[in-house]
């Protein structure tokens, strides 16, 4: 048994245990109920689980989540369009966000799928100073894609 001070006391009995905790206004938690025999200490129970939600509340409020953006375009966009769409990409990596650029082809630009991969591969260079490719280009039905992580 350990007491709420956490100095430890001698093995004792359950019944001796609760009482020495009831004298105390406190609760006896079973901490290593595993062990031989089962180690239990003396504390404020309820104020052991507001401590316990305090530092899970903090724990979350510090973590940092990842969303992932999107950027589409066509084969055939202009060039304006395109510094357009990389000054978006640049703004979203420097946040901290992973960006998923989408090249979709309709009809007969389906044919022309090394235009994609030139357009994708002209867009890894243009954004190359804040971010690295993740996952490289890859065709996936009428869409090739391609994932981007910040630096």
């Amino acid at each position: 048994m350990i007491d709420f001070d956490g100095t430890q006391l001698d093995i004792v009995s359950i019944d001796v245990a609760m009482n020495k905790a009831e004298e105390r206004g406190m609760d006896l938690v079973k901490i290593a109920p595993q062990a031989k025999p089962p180690v239990c200490k003396i504390m404020d129970y309820g104020k052991y689980r507001f401590e316990m939600a305090k530092r899970e509340k903090e724990a979350r409020k510090n973590q940092k989540t990842v969303s992932i953006k999107e950027i589409k375009m066509s084969p055939s966009i202009d060039v304006h369009d395109f510094d357009t769409k990389v000054n978006h990409t640049k703004k979203f990596l420097s946040s901290g966000d992973k960006v998923k650029i989408t090249v979709r082809f309709r009809g007969r630009e389906l044919h022309h799928t090394q235009l994609g991969n030139e357009l994708l591969a002209k867009f890894a260079d243009a954004i190359s100073e804040v971010g690295s490719v993740e996952k490289s280009a890859k065709l996936e039905g009428r869409n090739m894609t391609m994932t981007v992580a910040p630096k």
